[in-house]
């Protein structure tokens, strides 16, 4: 998703792309362009359009991947309505998106994303590991600097995504603060 955000090609390899169904289906009705293979996805440059998502048990679309769907769903162009019904806390995410500059609006369990928005640098801070990610993913295409704060939540889930980050290109540093 982040390579999508960005209008990135990456290959990711080690997992089988079978236990993500749901997450992949979702991304092509968005007009993502995926290559699947047997341990892995390639992903290139696309231009995603809005999409809506109900989150459910699996298989269906995982709860655990709605934060990074919505901070993809903002350079979506159109609308996007994220439906949560697994987690009823599960939107904390989204006033720190809005200081990105996103356009969500929320409606009971449900989040609506006007997509195609330009994100603009801005400190935001976590409040839990996927919420973490998605702070992160919607960071890395703002334009200007970003300063992700209490970023041991994403320590828990994410082991050295700094470093990872960096070695596909993008302009990321850990400062000890």
């Amino acid at each position: 998703m982040a390579a999508l955000m960005t209008g990135s090609q990456l290959k990711v390899k080690g997992f089988d792309p079978g236990h993500i169904d749901a997450v992949l289906e979702k991304l092509e009705s968005m007009g993502a362009s995926l290559e699947r293979f047997d341990n892995g996805v390639e992903v290139f440059p696309s231009d995603l359009k809005g999409v809506d998502i109900d989150t459910a048990p699996y298989p269906g679309f995982p709860t655990d991947v709605q934060a990074q769907m919505m901070a993809l769903a903002t350079q979506a162009k159109g609308s996007s309505i994220i439906t949560e019904h697994i987690f009823e806390n599960r939107f904390m995410h989204v006033p720190e998106l809005i200081r990105l500059g996103a356009d969500i609006t929320i409606k009971g369990n449900s989040a609506i994303v006007k997509g195609g928005k330009d994100l603009k640098g801005a400190p935001v801070m976590c409040t839990d590991l996927r919420a973490s990610a998605a702070l992160v993913m919607a960071a890395l295409c703002s334009e200007g600097e970003s300063e992700v704060r209490r970023v041991y939540h994403l320590d828990r889930g994410y082991e050295k995504l700094d470093n990872k980050l960096k070695n596909i290109g993008a302009v990321v540093e850990r400062t000890n603060e």
